[in-house]
């Protein structure tokens, strides 16, 4: 009998059927010959330098790398060496990046900053104010204090005027941040999102109109919780009178793409939390992911995935040895050919690496499980189960361990089987266990390994015996 990985099932205590999504494994849609698909694991993290803080933010500007490392804004280079620009000042929340064609723009503790690849300089006109988010559009830098769309006067930057204050106001609700999509400004509130579009207008006019008719009735709950992907844009956010989910919005509407396990996840924190949440892209190798860092685990989508299967594909990324814990790689951009990422927890600057399964050197811990079995509700014994896995591909000559458990309830797990994985070179072992108990009518499995056990997974195959008719 062959059963499905690419998601696992269990049941919760309130009687229900969950969803249990991979674990730092990735799912891949493609006909191997074995299976239609695969699991593999989460790329690891190289560091390649350490500054002063923790990642809040980063940019390719000129085919440079820039990020803002605790309070100081920072140029690195290929191998890592990091250079500080100046201070941007810290207040612990996340940054907004965007450039002209000779400033790069941060916003940062309520501020705004330009760099000129020479200078960093701070943008001290009186009618700015509050600055949570900027962004770059047909020659003015945007801001928003949460209740107004600024914008810099065109011949200068560094000068605001006054009359040129615009607003989103089809809802009362605060604007929680600005983006720039096919080349018009979307106006993130609290529960809708307004479209506005250059119209021009006199020196002393706010040169955006709201597009009529292109509002969306949900909105993003945090200044970072909102990213274009695909096309569209996603976000975590609501209604008024709704729960938080994941959407994609487009053409004036939006669609959940989030599950009903992930948005019991989302509810189980508080609004506040939620809002410093946040979300980013990473389109690469036949994936288009969606980020969707939370306080203790960092959801990822896969539109490429979930459009070739028809269904939402997820699973979870976390840097722990066991359990869930935040995801340390964190604003990933492109830059030097390498997918360039900060951390979390340090100053520790990295890129990510398909050869390896590590964080920053630490171990970190896999987990998959798979659907219910069920031999048409009859009893059976389990004779044998075997993962066929790519293995032999470990870094080092030590022999990995891997473990499977099972449950007959959902709740309850038996205690774990242990193998080894084979040392490296060893692309002939076979991952199998025998005499694994039994089940009355139905069961759940699951297998769990660390970074060191670096294997791809493609199906699981089992040996049943039938108790009786």
């Amino acid at each position: 009998m062959q059963v499905p990985i690419l998601k696992g099932v269990y049941t919760g205590e309130n009687a229900d059927y969950k969803t249990q999504y991979p674990i730092n494994m990735v799912p891949v849609v493609q006909d191997t010959g074995v299976s239609s698909g695969y699991l593999r694991p989460v790329e690891g993290i190289v560091e390649i330098g350490e500054g002063v803080g923790k990642s809040r933010g980063a940019i390719n500007w000129k085919g440079k790398h820039y990020r803002v490392l605790g309070s100081k804004l920072c140029s690195i280079t290929e191998r890592g060496d990091i250079t500080v620009l100046g201070d941007v000042g810290n207040n612990l929340l996340r940054v907004s990046m965007d450039y002209s064609f000779d400033r790069l723009a941060i916003a940062s503790n309520k501020n705004l900053f330009y760099w000129d690849e020479s200078f960093l300089t701070q943008v001290t006109a009186e009618a700015l104010g509050v600055v949570l988010d900027v962004v770059w559009i047909d020659g003015y830098f945007m801001t928003t204090d949460g209740e107004f769309l600024v914008v810099t006067d065109i011949d200068d930057p560094t000068s605001v005027t006054i009359t040129k204050y615009g607003s989103s106001e089809i809802d009362p609700d605060p604007i929680k941040a600005v983006l720039k999509h096919r080349n018009e400004i979307y106006a993130l509130n609290r529960y809708t999102i307004e479209i506005f579009d250059n119209v021009g207008g006199t020196a002393f006019e706010f040169p955006f109109q709201r597009v009529s008719g292109a509002q969306i009735q949900r909105g993003s709950i945090g200044t970072h919780t909102a990213v274009a992907y695909e096309g569209s844009i996603a976000f975590i956010g609501s209604g008024r009178n709704e729960a938080p989910g994941v959407y994609m919005a487009s053409n004036s509407e939006s669609i959940k793409i989030s599950t009903r396990e992930i948005d019991e996840v989302l509810n189980s924190f508080s609004e506040r939390d939620l809002s410093l949440s946040t979300m980013e892209t990473l389109n690469d190798k036949g994936h288009a992911f969606l980020w969707v860092r939370l306080p203790d685990r960092t959801f990822v989508y896969d539109y490429t995935a979930s459009q070739a299967m028809e269904e939402p594909i997820w699973f979870i990324m976390s840097s722990s040895t066991s359990g869930l814990k935040t995801y340390r790689g964190i604003d990933a951009i492109w830059c030097y050919d390498a997918w360039q990422v900060g951390d979390n927890e340090s100053g520790k600057v990295g890129i990510l690496d398909s050869t390896i399964a590590s964080h920053y050197g630490d171990t970190i811990s896999w987990e998959f499980g798979t659907k219910i079995i069920c031999n048409s509700g009859k009893g059976a014994f389990f004779k044998s189960l075997e993962l066929v896995a790519l293995t032999g591909r470990v870094a080092s000559f030590d022999s990995p361990a891997i473990s499977t458990s099972y449950s007959l309830d959902g709740v309850t797990w038996s205690q774990d089987r242990v193998i080894t994985v084979g040392k490296s070179g060893n692309r002939m072992k076979r991952l199998v266990w025998f005499r694994q108990g039994y089940m009355k009518n139905v069961r759940s499995q699951r297998f769990r390994g660390d970074s060191n056990a670096y294997i791809a997974v493609s199906r699981l195959e089992v040996d049943l015996e039938p108790l009786g008719v």
